[in-house]
């Protein structure tokens, strides 16, 4: 197949596959900054909570006064809810931010490779899966990039930019200018599991888990401790809770996994919490109770 060049025009439209937490946060700010967005996912019921979460994040936005609220309805107008991926077909830039769970991305990789123009450049969030590995499953990896957010995405400046083995340098070029656009501070990882945030974030995360399980400390001292002795703005198993204990747990097997190291392994305390249905905030209770 001829490869076709990355648009050269800014995009315009975005596609976002997923409207969970990182995908409503992502659609949020490309509105802010006055581009349209569809919004996929594969249900009418998380379009809607995903909907209100988005309408939930400019009102707030109003209230810090980072968002005149004269521009909340226009930026709402912008928003368009799919739950077909034939529905993104108008859209320059696609985002996929599903959940963290590779065989999921691999699916949704293929079946959008399939649907939608050639000349379409796809962006993933993982948080620590290969970017190669994703763009493997299209038939255009030199168009498949690596453009993980922070949590929540609203709020944390940084967007770590990823290049695949493939990735061209016009997609590159592209992905660093519309991050820009967005406000966002880049850097740049090599392909390597966890990149940066994650690979130094989620050991420490881990760490704090297991001195919690071996009685070291209470949750509440642990926290505390990183804060005041540290300097943290949060602890880290406040930040496991706002993360999601469920996707901590999924980076940490991915880095245990393709990284091949012991110290990698996941905590005990941190799969049992998953196990139970204890996520964090999302489910109402993690190390803290939140109900």
């Amino acid at each position: 197949m001829e490869k076709s060049a990355v648009p050269t025009k800014f995009p315009g439209k975005i596609a976002v596959i997923g409207a969970g937490r990182m995908g409503t946060g992502i659609a949020q700010i490309c509105l802010v900054s006055g581009l349209e967005v569809s919004l996929f996912d594969v249900s009418d019921d998380p379009l809607k909570k995903g909907k209100e979460r988005i309408e939930s994040g400019l009102d707030t936005a109003v209230e810090r006064g980072t968002l005149p609220a004269l521009e909340k309805a226009p930026a709402l107008s912008r928003l368009h809810l799919v739950n077909t991926l034939s529905g993104l077909k108008d859209a320059d830039f696609v985002i996929e931010a599903a959940v963290e769970i590779e065989k999921v991305k691999i699916e949704i990789f293929r079946e959008i490779d399939a649907l939608l123009s050639e000349k379409m450049p796809f962006a993933t969030n993982t948080s620590s899966i290969s970017i190669t590995r994703l763009a493997g499953a299209t038939r255009r990896p030199e168009k498949v990039i690596g453009m993980h957010f922070m949590n929540p995405v609203p709020v944390m400046p940084l967007v770590e930019i990823i290049r695949g083995t493939d990735t061209s340098e016009e997609t590159f070029t592209l992905t660093r200018s519309f991050a820009e656009k967005l406000g966002k501070t880049v850097v740049v990882s090599r392909d390597r599991p966890g990149f940066i945030v994650n690979r130094i974030l989620m050991p420490m995360i881990n760490e704090a888990v297991f001195a919690l399980m071996e009685g070291v400390a209470s949750a509440q001292d642990i926290d505390l401790a990183m804060k005041a002795g540290a300097h943290f703005p949060q602890g880290p198993l406040e930040l496991a809770d706002l993360i999601g204990l469920d996707v901590c747990l999924d980076i940490l097997q991915v880095l245990h996994r393709d990284l091949g190291d012991p110290k990698y392994r996941p905590c005990p305390l941190l799969r049992n919490h998953v196990e139970a249905g204890w996520l964090g905030k999302k489910s109402g209770r993690g190390f803290y109770s939140y109900i």
